[in-house]
This record gives C-alpha cells, structure tokens and sequence, in this order.
C-alpha cells in the first residue's frame, strides 16, 4: 500500500532537545527530594509526564506532588534550555522533501500544546504539518498509542498509508498499538538495539533525506 502520510515526533527526531529534557527532569526531582541518575532519566525520555513520573518516584502526574515536579519541570525547561535547542541538520529541508512528495505531515508529541508550538518553531516546521497533536489532544502519551491514534484522525488516513517518524521505543510501541509502522532515528539517542520493531533506521534528517528515495516512505 502506498504510504500517503507521515506522523512525525518533535524531540529528539527533528529537535537536539532530550538531553536538555533528561537534566529538567533531574534538576525537577532533586528540587523534590528524588536522586536519580542521568542515565536512568534519558531513557525515559520520549514519555510524557504521565508514564515517567510513577515509573521515578510512584506517583501519578494528577497528584499534588505529581502536579509539582511536572511544573517544576516545565518551569526549568522553558527558561533554562528551551531558548538554546537547535533543530537538527537538515530537518527543514527533510520536511520540505516530504511535502514535495506530497505526503500529508501530522505532529503527535508528547510535548504540552504551548511547548510544541515553541519546538515547531525551532525545527523549522511551522506552515509544513497540517496539524500539531499534543499531550493536551490525548489521554495518555506515548508508548500508549492515544497520541498515535489522534494524530492518525487527524491526517485523515488508513494505518497502513501511514508510517510514524520517531527516534525512541516508546515511539515504535506507540505506533505500533496504533496499527502503523515506524522509521526511527538514531539521533535521539538511542542505538539499533534499542529501536527494535522499526521498519528501517537512520542516524538523524540529514541521513533520511539524503536516502528518501530508497526509503520506506517512498519504495513502500
């Protein structure tokens, strides 16, 4: 089947954003008496508050204390890393690409709505998606597939006219509970053994668009 659409994830496959993601959220927790490690918070990154928070400190994001350290947070993100983060190379001229092969680009992030906007801008995609699904679209985040699936009611478009663009596990095992297949980028941070279940790996934009035509996307 043709693929008509593309379900695009923000940071860490079109934004250099998860490390900054990964030191807010240690700076958050310590401020709550958490200590934990870099390497225990990196590879959570790619979840939304709601799915990280009980796996770091057993409680849920609805909670006063959960509430706290996801403003505490998002406080520390915006100010302190969010005016500094840089899309990767070549993610505009990626998207560019995608839009002149006519595919139909949806955001689905776990990023907050206002967050996004900001990270869109950043990547360079504003004007190029047709729409920006966000944690506030959906139930749960990613690895549920609410995200996934608002995205794919969005673009209007059959699961298996659709492949997801991500660069974590939680975003293969999104898309995957949604019935679509994912290309996965390696510039997130994590390697080929950790993107298991992708139907193909790239390190990063640079890499994909200078291999589009022999891609998933394009040879089906």
């Amino acid at each position: 089947m043709k693929i008509k659409g593309v379900i695009l994830d923000v940071d860490g496959t079109l934004v250099d954003s998860n490390d900054a993601h990964t030191k807010a959220w240690i700076e958050a927790l310590e401020q709550g008496g958490y200590k934990v490690t870099y390497e225990q918070i990196k590879r959570l990154i790619g979840m939304g508050a709601d799915n990280l928070l009980p796996q770091v400190t057993g409680k849920g994001k609805d909670t006063d204390e959960g509430k706290k350290l996801s403003e505490a947070w998002s406080d520390i993100f915006e100010h302190k890393y969010l005016p500094y983060l840089k899309a990767f190379p070549k993610t505009r001229e990626m998207l560019l690409a995608l839009k002149d092969y006519g595919f139909k680009l949806v955001v689905a992030s776990s990023a907050q709505k206002d967050m996004l906007s900001r990270l869109l801008e950043i990547a360079g995609a504003k004007g190029l998606v047709e729409d920006e699904i966000s944690s506030s679209d959906a139930k749960n985040s990613k690895p549920d597939p609410d995200i996934v699936q608002a995205a794919l009611k969005q673009i209007d478009l059959p699961p298996n006219q659709v492949l997801m663009l991500g660069d974590t596990p939680y975003d293969i095992e999104a898309a995957r509970k949604a019935g679509v297949g994912t290309i996965a980028l390696r510039s997130g941070g994590w390697n080929d053994d950790g993107l298991k279940g992708a139907i193909a790996v790239y390190d990063g934009p640079a890499d994909l668009l200078e291999h589009l035509d022999q891609s998933p996307l394009v040879q089906g």
